[in-house]
């Protein structure tokens, strides 16, 4: 164990217990980044997890992580990057030591609440002459203690503040916006539902924007190219005209265009005698025998309109 004094405080400093808890933060932050898997499947793995399969079309052996069953009780493989590779191969370099072996150490599952058989955990550190098996408040704890010393804050100037799911959201975040097809990043996250995937992916703003603008180019690629030329400015007086005389006919309506008013249906004559406009019993007959469409909303008497003409 190494100890140090700081010159300017006095204040004397673990350098062997900062050195570990530093490694242990940046190992997890790492395995949790490149896999997306969860906080307990990490501390579940074991150096059996390590295993590797032949590709059967170019005979290529691909290194595999096997995750064990926990939220949805199923196991999956995951491909090994190079990336993650090089974590994991650091972390057994460091539990083997001098005894070139993985100590087994006993774990204890808090949801199942029952202590597990030794295995040789890749999560665990020597404390005193002992090897324990992280714990999720350990974890907790490195993870806060390593984003308080690089000082790094929200918007709002707040220190930041992460957990350890957190990663989970960037690993889906990142392989949908590089292509992965969400189906595929599902059964890599373990999700049973799609849509729980897409819920872990976060969205921006420049994101969305760009994605439509590209939709749109490609629509505009398989139309043709007369659609897009500019309007001329009789089409335009033409298209402002249309709805003017539609305003004109139907008035302020809340109807549908398609729908009829009861009045405009309703053939009516002048009596040039009297000065009266009134509908012929013919007339009449054949509205009453006319089915019109059903509406919630009835005509109001404006002038001009059969009740008003009758009354």
């Amino acid at each position: 164990m190494t100890w140090a004094e700081e010159t300017l405080t006095g204040q004397r400093r673990n350098l062997t217990y900062e050195e570990s808890e530093a490694f242990w933060a940046f190992a997890a932050i790492e395995v949790l980044r490149l896999t997306g898997i969860r906080n307990e499947e990490l501390l579940e793995l074991t150096h059996h997890s390590i295993t590797e399969t032949r590709l059967p079309t170019t005979g290529e052996v691909v290194p595999l992580l096997q995750v064990a069953p926990s939220k949805t009780d199923s196991e999956r493989l995951l491909l090994v990057s190079p990336e993650l590779a090089d974590i994991i191969s650091t972390i057994i370099r460091r539990l083997r030591g001098s005894s070139g072996v993985i100590p087994p150490v006993t774990s204890y599952d808090v949801h199942e609440r029952v202590w597990n058989p030794p295995m040789p955990l890749v999560f665990q550190r020597d404390i005193g002459t002992e090897h324990r098996a992280f714990t999720p408040t350990a974890l907790r704890k490195f993870l806060i203690n390593a984003l308080a010393a690089t000082g790094l804050t929200d918007a709002a100037g707040e220190p930041l503040v992460f957990s350890l799911h957190d990663f989970r959201r960037i690993f889906v975040t990142d392989a949908i916006m590089n292509g992965l097809p969400p189906p595929i990043t599902q059964v890599i996250c373990g999700h049973k539902s799609l849509d729980t995937t897409m819920g872990y992916k976060a969205i921006y703003p420049a994101e969305t924007i760009e994605a439509h603008r590209a939709f749109i180019g490609r629509r505009r690629t398989t139309r043709p190219s007369d659609e897009y030329r500019t309007h001329t400015e009789e089409e335009w007086d033409a298209f402002l005209a249309h709805f003017e005389k539609r305003k004109a006919s139907i008035g302020t309506c809340a109807r549908a265009f398609f729908q009829a008013l009861v009045f405009m249906n309703t053939p009516v004559f002048v009596a040039r005698s009297s000065g009266r406009t009134r509908p012929s019993a013919a007339c009449w007959r054949r509205f009453e025998t006319t089915p019109l469409p059903a509406s919630p909303r009835q005509p109001t008497s404006l002038p001009g309109t059969l009740p008003n003409l009758i009354g």
